[in-house]
């Protein structure tokens, strides 16, 4: 579209300012700014595990001047669990998957016990005790915990934040037992220092990072083996033509733009990319296989 865009971009942050998800939201902005010839002017709008920021955004002008960014967890899970305040099937635009980040469950200084396996026996030994921080109702962060409390039977309560930051100070603090977040380098410098103690890791094999952990899968929680894909969304009925030009510019940043790859490298984040068809594709099939985990175990996600 050759009078597009007119005007900077709006880009929505589901979350708040300060977390994994917002730093990389940033780091993206500034380079497409640059691509596109216009300001893009990030907007936190968090609330209700992105489902605030979602609705602002299906809410808006289907011209290519308001995107989010966001989890695929406000489309694939959430609207299973809850009420979601648009059509996750018909409100949005897929327009390219930007990152996939590895989820780490964390004792806090709460947590007296060592490893995952002391977790969940003094969930089991002390039913309604052990407190678990999410980012928020229907986030993989609660996938991974409802999985946990199907398959060990432990009964674990769940604390739902907000948002990364606020979640990561008030582990510091020992206000809760334990705490599942995205990998970032804050939280693995806090590991290092002995602040937090690393449980286990959701991701197809362990992280480079640290490779004592064990997966969620060997540890015998298959399911809640999940990493988070984030990416770009506008609304429904954007221009073809639109969406495929941001699909080719942040594409061209992730394969291409130093800077953009060495802080997804820092964060311990895996480019994601692909066409917008690609990541359609992928909303499509983690709902599928999050609609079998409700059907099968609907009261873990209390």
């Amino acid at each position: 579209m050759p009078d597009w865009p007119r005007r900077p971009l709006r880009l929505i942050v589901v979350y708040p300012p300060g977390g994994v998800s917002d730093g990389m939201a940033r780091a993206l902005a500034e380079p497409l700014a640059q691509a596109l010839g216009v300001p893009v002017v990030v907007d936190n709008r968090a609330g209700a595990g992105g489902s605030v920021g979602l609705g602002l955004l299906s809410r808006s002008a289907a011209d290519g001047h308001t995107l989010a960014f966001s989890a695929i967890s406000p489309l694939t899970l959430q609207p299973l669990i809850g009420h979601v305040p648009y059509d996750p099937l018909r409100a949005f635009a897929p327009v390219v998957g930007v990152m996939r980040t590895p989820v780490l469950v964390v004792g806090t200084p709460a947590f007296t016990g060592q490893g995952f396996e002391a977790l969940v026996a003094q969930a089991r030994r002390s039913p309604g005790q052990l407190r678990w921080a999410t980012s928020g109702v229907a986030t993989i962060g609660h996938l991974v915990l409802a999985q946990v409390r199907a398959v060990s039977g432990a009964a674990i309560v769940h604390v739902p934040y907000h948002g990364g930051g606020p979640q990561l100070t008030d582990a510091l603090g020992g206000q809760f037992e334990v705490l599942s977040t995205n990998v970032a380098a804050q939280q693995l410098q806090y590991i290092a220092e002995g602040r937090l103690q690393a449980l286990a890791v959701g991701a197809p094999q362990r992280i480079d990072a640290l490779p004592g952990v064990p997966t969620l899968a060997e540890l015998g929680y298959p399911e809640a083996n999940r990493d988070s894909l984030f990416g770009l969304f506008a609304p429904a009925g954007t221009p073809a033509p639109v969406v495929a030009r941001i699909n080719h510019e942040v594409e061209h940043l992730l394969l291409q733009d130093d800077t953009l790859r060495r802080r997804l490298r820092e964060a311990h984040n895996l480019p994601a990319g692909g066409s917008a068809e690609d990541f359609a594709r992928e909303i499509a099939a983690d709902r599928r296989r999050n609609r079998a985990l409700v059907a099968a175990r609907p009261g873990a996600f209390d």
